[in-house]
């Protein structure tokens, strides 16, 4: 195991720390699991499904403010 030294913002360090206290988790094992969790899944976005997403934002959208008495729920 071993030692490592990071520059954490103060309130966000005491935040945390409380956080982990309350929780009754060890705040290491809480950092480590954050970076094991970082660095074995691939977060990157694929190219193609920021394109469906904008296709899907360019979409044709229907508001309707009453959805029960639109399609007679009520």
């Amino acid at each position: 195991m071993a030692i490592k030294t990071f520059s954490i913002n103060e309130e966000v360090y005491a935040h945390f720390s409380s956080f982990c206290n309350e929780m009754g988790v060890s705040m290491s094992k809480q950092v480590e699991l954050f970076m094991r969790a970082q660095t074995e899944s691939d977060p990157k976005v694929k190219k193609e499904y920021l394109e469906k997403l904008d296709k899907i934002r360019q979409g044709k959208f229907l508001v309707i403010k009453e959805f029960a008495a639109k399609y007679g729920l009520e």
